[in-house]
């Protein structure tokens, strides 16, 4: 299916590895140039080799998204080399494990910068110039946590929860800029820090007998549902929460 992105702008939030990497090399697939960000230089030069091998174009920035100046920086950048984007994908590694009892109120801070400050600076970056063309896509990359709290997750699930709050008020006020604005939940999906996790906490590893679809996700899959978001062909989704977690939340 040729998903109409072919020369679109897409900038990808934590690109670098994991499933935002896997995001931007769905998106160069389909044509598009991609902007992607990291903080970690050698992962995001062996990204940067991954998606030009696919053909399409890569501007790669390295920053921390949770500091307002790297924020500043890499949209400053952003534009200069491209104009606009297009399709802004929000992206963050998770913050560490624990419950209530084990967090600072730096700790808090610190998390609220990750996940929502990033997506707030980001999306005040590349907002003017959706508006100015009147189209756009704002895809956050979630987690299902925010519709079924994971136990020893507590910063993630608190945090995570006001970013869909912030997108679900965005896509009423841009509707009217053809602006769509979705949130998509991964679930437990083969990735590092699905490693971890279950690392620090080995109960992870049975929790394929919680997932109907009896086994966890690749990051093909999930990429594969955020290109859909991004492409003419979602065009009246918006507002929308969706899950890619093989039916692991229990709720309608």
């Amino acid at each position: 299916m040729d998903l109409g992105l072919k020369n679109k702008v897409a900038f990808v939030a934590a690109s670098s590895q994991g499933l935002g990497k896997s995001v931007a090399l769905e998106l160069a697939r389909e044509g598009a140039r991609i902007i992607i960000c990291g903080r970690n230089k050698e992962s995001l030069k062996t990204a940067e080799a991954e998606i030009k091998a696919t053909g399409a174009s890569v501007l790669p920035l390295a920053g921390d998204l949770s500091m307002q100046e790297d924020r500043e920086n890499i949209v400053e950048k952003t534009l200069k080399e491209f104009g606009k984007v297009d399709i802004l994908v929000t992206n963050s590694g998770g913050p560490p494990t624990g419950k209530f009892e084990a967090f600072t109120a730096a700790d808090w801070d610190k998390a609220v910068q990750q996940l929502l400050g990033s997506v707030v600076g980001l999306v005040k970056g590349f907002l003017p110039g959706m508006k100015d063309q009147k189209w756009g896509r704002i895809i956050s990359i979630t987690s299902q946590a925010v519709k079924q709290p994971v136990n020893n997750l507590i910063l993630s699930n608190a945090v995570r929860s006001s970013v869909v709050g912030l997108m679900k008020t965005l896509s009423n006020e841009l509707g009217e800029y053809r602006i769509t604005v979705n949130n998509v939940m991964p679930g437990y999906t083969q990735t590092a820090r699905l490693t971890k996790l279950i690392e620090n906490n080995p109960s992870f590893a049975s929790v394929t007998g919680e997932i109907p679809l009896g086994r966890f996700g690749n990051p093909e899959e999930f990429a594969a549902a955020v290109a859909f978001l991004a492409s003419d062909r979602a065009s009246y989704i918006t507002g929308v929460s969706l899950a890619v977690d093989g039916g692991w939340i229990k709720g309608v």
